[in-house]
Formats: C-alpha cells, structure tokens, sequence
C-alpha cells in the first residue's frame, strides 16, 4: 500500500535554543528548515520545541522558553527533565502523525522504541560508545546519520542525509575580502586558538565569532583567546545573528574550520560556501565529505599545513564556491531525503 502524498509529522526538536535559533544552533537551525520546507509541501507538521520559537507548524512545548535562557536566569538546571516531558508529550499523541522526527539525541532511542507510530532518529552528534551501544540494543528503531563518517564500522545499515543550507539567505561575494573568519564555540573542539595561529602564518587578520558554551570553554577563551585579541590583527565578535554571521562569511577571503576533534558535519562550512567563500579546514572527521578540494575549498591532516592552504584558497572561483555547494548542500534536497525515508517507514508500517 503507497503512504499518502501528505504526511502528518511531528519534528521533535532539542530544547537548548529557540527554533529557528537566535545565535548558535546548528541541530535548531536544521529542525526549522526542514519545518518550514514541509509545510510549503503541504504537509501537516507539529513542531515539539521550546514556547519561543517561530514556526508555521503547530507549535507544542512544555516549556515556556528554550533551556539556555532557563537556565541563564535560574529558572532551571537539570536540561533532562524537560526533554523528557517533550519526548513524552510527542510519544502520548503518536498516534495523531504518520511519523515522529526525532532530534533530541540517541539516549532518547528506548523511549522511541515504545512508539505505536514510525519514528526516525537524526543522529547530529559525535556518536560516544553509550551512543553506539543504545543503537545496536534497540536495532528496530530507524536512524539516519548526517554523514558517513559518522556511522563507520556500525553494524547496522543506516542511512546517511547531509543537512542542508538555505543557501538564499546568505548573500554572494565574487571578490575575496581582507581577512579570515573562524566562526564556532570558542572551546578546545573547535580550536579558536590555531585559527589564530594559522593567520599569522598566513599573514592575514582574523575576525572570531562565537562564544564559549559553559564554565570549561570560558576558561579556555579567557586564558587563551582573549590575551591575544588586540582589535586590530585579531579580533573577536562575541555571539552573532544570522545578519552579522552573513556579513562576516560574506566578507572573509576564507573560512578556517581547524578542527580537533571528529567533526560528524560543519554545518558553518557550507554556509561559509555559500556566501563563495572557500574552507581551510583539518581534515579530520566528515570534513573529507564537505570540503571538495580545488572546488570549495582545501584539507589537510596536518594544522602546521594549514596556512600554506590559505592562498591557494584565495584563488578559488567564489561563484563556483557557491554553486558547487548548492548542488550538494540545498536543504530542499535534505528535506526531499528525509521525505523518503518518512515515505518508507509509513509504508512498512502499513
């Protein structure tokens, strides 16, 4: 039996930020694309997210702002109890939806596999053994990664749906700017500390952009960062919006993504791409599958590396950046494979 042309799907969101997100958010930003894409489709969707976020799905909450901003203010701790209720409150009207979009991580997976209706799990994060270990405990609860790498060596066939980027709001630049950006969390992970090495090597000031997320990340930007801010050569930005974030990418000669850990997407990369503007990135974790050397940019395993990248980047066509990335990037084609896999599960299910 063929699933119905429109779908009734609840997206299930986390509860750190608002949807879309104010600042930082890569899973939030996600969520609402993909929210906003299926309701032009017609679909009926229901979004589970925090009281503050702006959708046109029916929005549900248990929770009258998102967590960080609870949390801010005392208002809450414990960010587990209200991710809790929000799965509940999803799983108590399951029936009411063809499928249930999960995105609130994999230690929610047993509560999923009590659902009378099709679930799907987005893994968005680094897969930890715990991760690995709830996946293959619960091997009839259906997943998809958001990259290859991501899922390497898991015992079980998952299917792998790049996020996408709505690469009309971000604006393009023919001609390479002055500078380079780093835009992430200021923490060890995402490596502020060799962006900023690596544009004095390569000769070139450097715009930061971001924010340490919790009491580790602020020790490590005022005691590493912030000592070599001096306004001019280096500077640093804070948090951004998605105005100034198309701004700063828009302007940069290139992006530097000096990861140290294995990144399972980047999802500041193809934006970055599609302002035109190429990635330097350590090759480390899925950057192999975002950065097309020559094309959009340039890799390598090594950081001492990486600073002789940066001209060669500079030299890159920044329309063929972007429309490169376009093709390969485009949320409509992330929502039009997440449709499929809904498509799939209903049918099945049936």
């Amino acid at each position: 039996m063929q699933p119905p042309t429109k779908l009734r799907i609840a997206q299930v969101a986390p509860l750190w930020t608002s949807i879309p997100p104010a600042t930082y958010g890569g899973i939030e930003l996600v969520v609402h694309l993909l929210c906003e894409e299926l309701v032009r489709g017609g679909h009926e969707v229901t979004l589970f997210a925090s009281g503050d976020s702006k959708t046109s799905a029916r929005l549900r909450s248990v929770c009258e702002r998102n967590l960080l901003d609870l949390m801010t203010t005392c208002e809450a701790s414990t960010y587990e109890y209200y991710a809790n209720a929000l799965v509940t409150e999803a799983l108590r009207a399951a029936k009411e939806f063809d499928v249930i979009h999960f995105h609130v991580g994999p230690q929610w997976i047993p509560m999923g596999a009590l659902s009378p209706a099709p679930v799907l799990f987005s893994l968005h994060t680094f897969l930890s053994e715990d991760d690995r270990w709830v996946t293959k405990r619960y091997p009839n609860v259906p997943l998809a990664a958001i990259s290859r790498f991501q899922v390497a060596g898991s015992d079980r066939d998952i299917p792998v749906v790049y996020n996408g980027c709505d690469f009309n709001a971000f604006e393009l630049s023919t001609e390479p700017g002055k500078y380079l950006a780093f835009l992430g969390r200021m923490s060890h992970d995402k490596n502020p500390l060799d962006a900023i090495r690596i544009a004095k090597a390569a000769g070139m000031p450097l715009l930061l952009a971001g924010r340490p997320q919790d009491a580790e990340e602020t020790e490590y930007f005022e005691t590493l960062i912030k000592p070599l801010v001096d306004g001019e050569n280096i500077r640093y930005l804070g948090a951004v919006d998605h105005a100034q974030k198309n701004e700063l990418l828009r302007n940069a000669a290139a992006l530097l993504f000096p990861v140290q850990w294995e990144e399972p997407f980047g999802l500041v990369m193809i934006e970055a791409m599609a302002c035109g503007t190429p990635v330097v990135a350590r090759d480390l974790g899925a950057v192999t599958e975002v950065v097309d050397p020559g094309v959009t940019g340039f890799r390598h395993t090594s950081m001492d590396e990486l600073a002789a990248l940066v001209p060669r980047a500079l030299a890159l066509d920044r329309a063929t950046v972007r429309s490169h990335a376009a093709s390969r990037f485009g949320f409509q084609r992330m929502v039009g494979d997440y449709l499929n896999l809904y498509r799939k599960l209903v049918s099945h299910q049936e």
